[in-house]
């Protein structure tokens, strides 16, 4: 087997977030669905960035804010996703590097914009997030690398980048080379719209190619269409090695075979943004089963850094993840070498 140098390697969509403060009208005047995440043309993108509110841009995407907490729990990461040469891309490239996350992908040139997701926080801190995919989804089996995947734990694929079929091709072939190579491979659901566009897709990624598999709730009912949580979680331990099922409030439920792990969600002084919280959830646990940990254990390490980015406005850690972990008395195991 390759050297490992990565415990997780991510490929996704590479956006750049701009987020501001809404309201619940805001919503309603501009046409933008509550709590979901709609793909918008880069027409619409220009007339909703002129109609929100003062925002933060923040590098993002959800893959790559996965790898930023595998990061600040001082993972080894590494990220594969598509910007273009521009203002944006310069931003993407910049912040993921500094965090301390490979990246390496080569930029779209005379072609779509980098893409970017505007995301309207309402009070009750829900996000609604229109997403301009842009540059993102040429995303091809070109732009993948291969030594980088066969280096890597565990692959990381957002579901995301589903959305055209040369980038579908270049997920599923990131899946087969991470396997052949005796790598784990690991996929998040991402929206439960997604599912709906993408179900077929998904089911046969599962049943073929997934070793741990991330949704919420919504997300895993949608899965496999049934409103009976109980039921979905038979289904997906049936199909997926590992899955880990968040529950917002609920913490999370991990199932394994036989085995399922209650993990409480941890405790939150304030509720400010639910963006990324399933993102960070991913970067921990991901980051413990790469190293080893049992699932409680993982499950831990993902409530955790759920919990410290919904304290705050934006999808990536404010503080160091593993400090936090330690004042946890949450034990992170040594990389496998």
């Amino acid at each position: 087997m390759t050297e490992t140098r990565y415990d997780v390697l991510g490929v996704g969509n590479a956006i750049v977030d701009v987020i501001a403060h809404a309201t619940d009208q805001f919503l309603v005047d501009n046409g933008i669905e509550k709590a979901a995440m709609t793909l918008i043309d880069e027409d619409r993108a220009k007339a909703l960035y002129a109609a929100m509110g003062e925002g933060v841009e923040i590098s993002g995407g959800s893959g790559a804010n996965t790898l930023a907490g595998v990061a600040s729990f001082g993972g080894r990461g590494a990220y594969i996703g598509k910007v273009a040469a521009d203002q944006l891309g310069d931003i993407f490239e910049h912040d993921i590097r500094a965090i301390g996350v490979d990246y390496d992908t080569p930029r779209l040139k005379n072609g779509a914009a980098t893409a970017r997701c505007l995301i309207n926080v309402t009070p009750d801190a829900q996000r609604s997030m229109c997403t301009f995919l842009g540059a993102s989804t040429f995303f091809s089996d070109d732009d993948l690398d291969t030594g980088r995947i066969k280096a890597a734990e565990i692959t990381y694929l957002e579901g995301y980048l589903f959305d055209r079929e040369e980038a579908k091709k270049a997920f599923v072939r990131a899946a087969e080379i991470a396997k052949a190579a005796g790598r784990r491979v690991s996929l998040t659901l991402s929206d439960s719209f997604c599912v709906d566009r993408h179900r077929a897709s998904f089911r046969q990624l599962v049943d073929n190619h997934i070793d741990i598999l991330f949704a919420n709730e919504a997300e895993l009912k949608s899965l496999y269409e049934t409103d009976d949580f109980e039921a979905a979680l038979e289904k997906v331990r049936a199909e997926a090695a590992v899955a880990a099922v968040t529950r917002s409030e609920k913490g999370a439920v991990i199932v394994a075979g036989e085995t399922t792990v209650a993990v409480p969600a941890e405790p939150v002084a304030r509720l400010v943004d639910t963006t990324g919280a399933g993102d960070q959830f991913a970067a921990g646990f991901l980051l413990g089963m790469a190293r080893g940990a049992d699932l409680e254990t993982c499950g831990r390490l993902g409530v955790l850094a759920a919990a410290e980015v919904i304290s705050h406005v934006g999808a990536r850690p404010e503080v160091s993840l593993k400090e936090l972990a330690a004042r946890r008395g949450i034990e992170i195991p040594a990389p496998v070498s």
